[in-house]
């Protein structure tokens, strides 16, 4: 290799070099032990726009779940609006309790499917004995707010007037979801609330996306770095709203976090990691609806980063994080204990 070779290689070697350091993550050392991985010494990039139309364009094949009793049906949507697909779980040996769960999924208001959770749905749907029913809203920035907060509830209807038919008892219905999905839950027990058409008896909020105005923080102390970063978050949002967040208001309903008074919501269980992005604003909602009267469990995973159950599963903090949760809704939802294996 010549002298002229041998610069420009050294140059691109001092550039990656360069570009790695200014991507280093600043909290791997704050990860859990059991949660790190040579994929997460780098900062991850933010979700664009383009990535999210790409997506959009990959076909997918997805299965159905084999493990349970699986159906799908089109419930009326809202006023003017297509119908909503709803993914119906039920244990093989049949429902062990008349509770239900309305599930619905994460992705930033901008990704994910319901088909894609079918290994969540299933494994509640097993372990709590109950029917689980995954909603299929649409996604911003197509259909911005308030349309699929609006898919969702006229999917929790749907199930309320259905109860009887589908072996139900309406008063043991429980909304929960996951990242958007925990907000969308979130906003969707607030709905429910003030409409008073159903009462949900539980909301399980797993890491919930639950405040714009954390788009708007220049400082987030190392949180964020992984999977949903501040630069996926004001996507997200903006997409969602239709605008740019502000600090000065939000449409009644969009952000939950925003909404003043908290008292006399149904009973809930926040979740998150410590290095996730959303855990200011999940432990400040959580404190907000134990002052307001709500009972409500706040659980922190020191060192977790946003979803890392689903990314890590194996690691023993997902699955204390998981067995919390549905000991969560047990309680909430006055389950019968699990079946206990036979000798």
């Amino acid at each position: 290799m010549n002298t002229t070779r041998m610069l420009g290689f050294g140059l691109a070697l001092g550039a990656l070099g360069m570009w790695m350091y200014s991507r280093r993550a600043a909290s791997y050392a704050r990860l859990h032990p059991e949660l790190r991985s040579p994929l997460l010494r780098l900062r991850h990039p933010a979700v664009t726009a383009a990535i999210v139309a790409g997506l959009g364009r990959v076909p997918r094949r997805v299965s159905d779940p084999i493990d349970v009793s699986f159906e799908t049906r089109d419930v009326s949507g809202p006023a003017g609006a297509p119908d909503v697909k709803v993914l119906l779980y039920r244990p093989l040996g049949g429902q062990q309790n008349s509770a239900a769960l309305l599930y619905i999924h994460g992705g930033g208001f901008i990704t994910g499917s319901a088909d894609a959770y079918h290994r969540q749905c299933a494994r509640l749907a097993n372990e709590l004995g109950l029917l689980v029913v995954n909603v299929e809203y649409r996604l911003a920035p197509g259909t911005p707010f308030p349309g699929p907060l609006e898919d969702c509830y006229a999917a929790l209807t749907w199930l309320h007037q259905h109860a009887p038919e589908l072996g139900v008892d309406r008063e043991r219905i429980a909304v929960a979801g996951d990242s958007a999905g925990a907000g969308l839950a979130a906003s969707l027990a607030q709905l429910a609330h003030d409409r008073g058409e159903v009462r949900p008896a539980f909301q399980l909020l797993l890491y919930p996306m639950l405040d714009d105005r954390t788009v708007l923080r220049a400082d987030h102390d190392g949180r964020g770095e992984f999977v949903w970063t501040p630069g996926s978050n004001r996507l997200g949002w903006t997409s969602y709203l239709g605008r740019a967040p502000r600090v000065e208001d939000a449409p009644p309903y969009a952000a939950p976090a925003r909404r003043e008074d908290l008292s006399g919501l149904a009973p809930a269980w926040i979740g998150v990691g410590t290095l996730d992005l959303f855990y200011l604003e999940d432990r400040e909602y959580a404190r907000r609806l134990t002052a307001a009267g709500v009972p409500c469990e706040f659980f922190e995973v020191d060192g977790a980063f946003h979803a890392s159950e689903l990314f890590m599963p194996g690691a023993s903090v997902s699955g204390v994080f998981l067995e919390r949760s549905l000991d969560a809704l047990r309680r909430g939802l006055r389950l019968d204990p699990p079946n206990e294996p036979s000798e």
